[in-house]
């Protein structure tokens, strides 16, 4: 009894301890007039071999408003279904992408989702490709490099290819050609012409730079950051790693692809499948204290060119929402090594994803997520039957003892070994196991927290609404209990917001623990009479499906033990 109350202790003790460090601890995003008139590199690309890059180029960063840094230079416009944004013809540099299909809130009329931005905006974020070379005097495209189009008003959509050139003074024609499927994928062709009297060799390059910290959740379940699958590996850094740490982090591989990734949103680089490449992740603390984050990869092996031939290379740019399906299709279709790991699916993959898709497909039947989630949960129970009906069973045999044990404990009260002695002796007497609940229980750990990564990392759940006043099962219950769920017209700090959901929650596990025999030891019992309490304000920060999926399953738990108690005559 004494490990089980260590360990309950352990557990409470442990949760406040992270949510409390999450709530007051937390990195804080960066406040808009610490952004003004700071300096970071501009020019830091992978180093060829035997070649050294000057930095020495960086440019001081003046912040202006992102739309004034966009109005300033000549654009291609992208306008697709699912995103909107342009491209510069001045370093060809993916630097502005909106997303349609998703808004900053639930109202849909905010703005959509802002994830690529220009150098001079407030948070700096974009993707390059290009070409380097270990010889120095070849004059290779650049960030300045002004590149022109043969055709006039285009824009980049679905069912359109831009082709853009570039001559350097040692006969090189450079020529890139953009394009963009139905979704969130772009295919860049680069390919160099040699009009020159010599071979020449160069390297393709990609990278993903991003500069000042993002706001993160800051929730340990989730990883948010520099990732990438190296000779099919998946590997994740947290931008605090890379902070701590000024030197590069390289990898090899064969294949693979590299980028960054928020809760829902990912921007990575995939190139030719079967190109060795050397990768690096990286963090420069540039002049100002501004944090640059890098990922970056060149491959190993140079493309030579020959006078009068033509080679090239294809890269492909991911960056939008973090679907499922999509990131699925794009395995199948363009052969890109795991992709579907850039979600954070946790240990228990071999669960989350056969719940998403379940949750998925009732959805398409019941037309709503918080109802799939009520039928996914019903589902669940009926599969854990049996060990769940071995565990009620077990706690009605124990619950039947309960006048028997409390006599013990009176009895023995001043001798602890000689009443667990009489205790272990009635539990043998009686046939009843007082472990025999655990397995089941312990099979539910798992399950729950494959369902909570479901809900807590898919896009897929963010911004479903359920019924009342539920506009987002991905989001915690709004309503507060501290003003009467609304009745009172102000507003309460966020870790005083107790909504209806964790209320119902709660009520439902102090009402299953009451079906429960009480733990022999007083400090146990009271300890076990604190946890619904303790957990409805910890669940109230939870997305309210998970809550629900909570509340609903201990409501089918309460109804199953009382049935199962009324069979074996205990008085419920």
């Amino acid at each position: 009894m004494t490990d089980q109350r260590n360990m309950f202790l352990a557990i409470i003790i442990s949760m406040i301890i992270l949510f409390t460090w999450d709530y007051f601890f937390a990195p804080k995003p960066v406040e808009q007039n610490q952004l003004n008139a700071i300096q970071a590199p501009e020019n830091l690309l992978p180093n060829a071999p035997n070649q050294i890059i000057d930095n020495s180029s960086d440019a001081l960063i003046v912040t202006e408003d992102r739309n004034s840094v966009l109005s300033k230079q000549e654009r291609i416009p992208i306008h697709t279904q699912k995103l909107n944004g342009s491209v510069s013809l001045k370093g060809l540099r993916f630097d502005d992408l909106t997303l349609a299909s998703y808004r900053e809130t639930t109202d849909p009329s905010s703005k959509e989702i802002e994830l690529l931005s220009p150098i001079g905006s407030p948070n700096p974020y974009y993707a390059e490709i290009g070409w380097i070379s270990a010889d120095r005097d070849i004059l290779l495209p650049s960030k300045d490099t002004v590149w022109t189009t043969s055709a006039n008003n285009t824009v980049l959509s679905s069912d359109e290819t831009i082709v853009m050139t570039w001559k350097n003074q040692n006969g090189l024609e450079f020529r890139r050609s953009i394009s963009i499927d139905n979704n969130y994928m772009f295919q860049v062709y680069n390919e160099v012409t040699n009009n020159g009297d010599t071979s020449i060799s160069l390297y393709p390059y990609g990278l993903v730079t991003r500069i000042d910290k993002p706001e993160v959740e800051g929730f340990f379940i989730l990883h948010e950051g520099p990732l990438g699958v190296f000779q099919d590996t998946l590997t994740e850094l947290d931008y605090d790693d890379l902070t701590a740490d000024e030197s590069r982090k390289e990898f090899s591989s064969t294949g693979g692809w590299l980028g960054f990734t928020d809760k829902y949103w990912l921007t990575v680089l995939a190139y030719d499948q079967s190109a060795k490449i050397e990768a690096a992740f990286r963090h420069i603390n540039s002049r100002g204290n501004r944090d640059r984050y890098q990922t970056e990869f060149r491959t190993t092996e140079p493309i030579i060119i020959a006078p009068g031939k033509t080679d090239g290379t294809m890269t492909y740019l991911f960056s939008g929402a973090k679907e499922v399906e999509i990131l699925d299709n794009y395995t199948e279709t363009l052969g890109i090594k795991r992709f579907d790991l850039a979600i954070d699916f946790g240990w228990f993959y071999f669960l989350t994803k056969p719940f998403f898709y379940s949750l998925i497909w009732l959805k398409s039947v019941l037309g709503n997520f918080g109802l799939a989630i009520l039928a996914l949960t019903v589902a669940l129970r009926l599969l854990l039957f049996p060990l769940a009906n071995k565990q009620f069973r077990a706690m009605t045999k124990l619950k039947k003892l309960q006048p028997e044990m409390k006599e013990l404990q009176t009895k023995y009260s001043d001798d602890k070994t000689r009443m667990n002695q009489e205790l272990m002796e009635l539990y043998k007497r009686e046939k009843a196991n007082p472990a025999a609940g655990c397995l089941p229980i312990l099979v539910q750990i798992p399950i729950f927290f494959a369902l909570y990564k479901v809900l807590f990392v898919t896009i897929e759940m963010r911004h479903e609404p359920f019924y009342g006043w539920i506009n987002d099962l991905s989001a915690r219950d709004p309503t507060s209990i501290f003003n009467l769920f609304g009745l009172f017209p102000f507003d309460v700090p966020s870790f005083l917001v107790i909504g209806a959901w964790p209320i119902i929650m709660g009520i439902t596990m102090w009402l299953q623990q009451k079906l429960n025999p009480a733990p022999t030891d007083p400090m146990q019992a009271q300890i076990m009479s604190f946890l619904p309490i303790i957990f409805t304000f910890l669940l109230a920060t939870f997305p309210a499906g998970l809550v629900i999926y909570w509340a609903w399953s201990n409501a089918l738990g309460i109804l199953q033990q009382w049935f199962i108690m009324r069979q074996a005559g205990v008085k419920v």
